[in-house]
């Protein structure tokens, strides 16, 4: 597993242990693909979030291609660990924290805005969670009310191809989603009101 572009690009990133074999790494295809989707204009200096983090390597690969910042949230401190050596290893010098939360409980979903409280504002969003859990559409909610989103955010959310998620959650909609493999990205992106408010 290799960052894609930037300038880290060709460096080895740590891949789990057999003991995080629940970690899914996306693969660099699909990382390029995504970041030739997205574009410089919105990545250079972009505030970064990656939920799921597991590796780091949504996070990582956006520091490569000029992100400002970005804050890898994990349930994990093993996966902590693993995006503290990828981060040595590719990107020594990076802006970046780690923050444990438990993304599968209600509990703590519903005060993800006041674990990262302002000035925290982003404006790209990695959210990356176990397939065919039914919890993308839970979490797109939960990232749209947290109000930790940045004017015109991007949010992109990778599943398994056969979830449906909807056009418009709340003020994100839906701009475009592409399948590879068994994998599908979904890109929103957050508008200043949702449709009829």
């Amino acid at each position: 597993m290799r960052i894609t572009g930037g300038q880290a690009k060709g460096r080895r990133l740590l891949g789990p242990k057999a003991s995080q074999q629940m970690l899914r790494p996306t693969c660099g295809r699909v990382r390029e693909a995504l970041f030739n989707i997205i574009g410089n204009e919105r990545i250079c200096g972009a505030m970064v979030l990656d939920l799921f983090a597991g590796t780091g390597v949504w996070g990582i690969e956006a520091l490569s291609r000029g992100a400002a910042a970005a804050l890898f949230v994990d349930k994990s401190p093993a996966a902590g660990r693993l995006i503290a050596a990828n981060l040595r290893n590719c990107l020594p010098q990076a802006q970046a924290g780690f923050m444990r939360l438990h993304l599968h409980a209600a509990s703590q979903l519903s005060s993800l805005g006041d674990k990262i409280p302002p000035p925290h504002c982003f404006d790209l969003v990695f959210l990356d969670p176990p397939y065919q859990k039914n919890l993308a559409e839970q979490l797109l909610k939960v990232v749209e009310e947290a109000h930790i989103l940045a004017p015109g955010a991007l949010v992109v959310t990778e599943e398994h191809h056969c979830t449906v998620l909807p056009a418009r959650i709340g003020a994100l909609q839906s701009m475009d989603r592409r399948r590879y493999g068994e994998s599908a990205l979904w890109l929103f992106t957050l508008n200043a009101q949702p449709t009829g408010m």
